[in-house]
């Protein structure tokens, strides 16, 4: 049997946990799919799949195949895209994702551009404060901000962000303003579990942090309700610089113990490694990293 077609029809299988959903999503009979994936496994001698009466479920060489099959079909469809000359007209779907506060404030345009650029291109954005695997759901493009893990994935950097402690001017004026890290156990403190999830911050140099064991007494995980509660001047919180750029620069948030930041955190635009440049990923990537170096946020 033709291997492209037994690759589709187990990544189908795998992604659908089940024949029968995979028979509908390919338009095939579930005795179809039934006997692509027996000769699958006759062919390569091991077992990808291990059936119940409820379910499908992966085998450990089920997953590793699911992974590589992915790939090798992703590389299929954008070597004939190559081919058949797409590449002069993106088209097709594009699936990108950053968390919920960056994607409104600098994916959000690029996408509405880019959309006015190429009408046969639709895009599905993932806005969420977790980090999102590119292969696991199919993803294009991700914005990162933090230091990368070693992987297969290729990366652009396009900018930096430091983590900053800010708070309300009234707060400063009424409680003072913190001169060292350890003031802060005298403060009210709004942690916002996305950004410091634990209740141990660390300030300075990576060989030699100063640790400050701190009790907040706001905990939210939400970015926006964190910089809600420190405009409103309920306390001090720590939050990421392009945040709360805007507040401070009208004011209405503070930056305090600067001297004590932790170096920059990179900003990465991350994507799928591929031999051919699909059209539609490479001018969304050129496109979203002008945008993003030019930025005075991210400097």
């Amino acid at each position: 049997m033709d291997q492209v077609h037994l690759m589709n029809v187990f990544v189908a299988v795998g992604e659908e946990e089940g024949f029968a959903a995979a028979a509908r999503r390919l338009d095939l009979s579930p005795a179809a799919v039934t006997r692509a994936i027996a000769g699958l496994e006759e062919q390569l001698g091991v077992r990808l799949l291990m059936r119940t009466t409820r379910n499908v479920r992966l085998t450990e060489a089920g997953q590793r195949y699911l992974d590589d099959s992915r790939s090798i079909l992703a590389s299929i469809e954008e070597a004939n895209e190559a081919a058949a000359g797409v590449n002069s007209a993106p088209k097709g779907n594009l699936s990108v994702t950053a968390s919920v506060l960056f994607g409104k404030m600098f994916v959000m345009p690029c996408i509405l551009r880019y959309l006015n650029e190429f009408p046969q291109v639709e895009v599905s954005a993932l806005f969420l404060d977790r980090v999102v695997n590119l292969v696991d759901e199919g993803i294009d493009v991700a914005v990162r901000i933090g230091h990368l893990p070693d992987s297969s994935l290729k990366a652009l950097r396009v900018g930096q962000v430091r983590r900053v402690l800010c708070a309300a001017p009234d707060y400063l004026a009424r409680h003072g303003m913190p001169q060292h890290p350890a003031d802060l156990l005298r403060h009210t403190i709004v942690a916002a579990a996305g950004i410091s999830p634990r209740v141990e911050w660390k300030f300075g140099a990576v060989d030699d942090p100063t640790l400050v064991r701190l009790r907040p007494r706001l905990t939210v995980s939400s970015n926006d309700a964190a910089i809600e509660a420190a405009v409103s001047g309920l306390g001090i919180c720590r939050l990421l610089s392009y945040q709360v750029a805007e507040d401070v620069k009208a004011d209405r948030l503070r930056i305090i113990l600067a001297d004590y930041e932790e170096a920059p955190w990179p900003v990465h635009l991350v994507h799928r490694e591929s031999k051919f440049g699909s059209s539609k990923v490479r001018k969304f990537i050129d496109l979203l990293a002008e945008h993003l170096r030019a930025h005075q946020h991210l400097q």
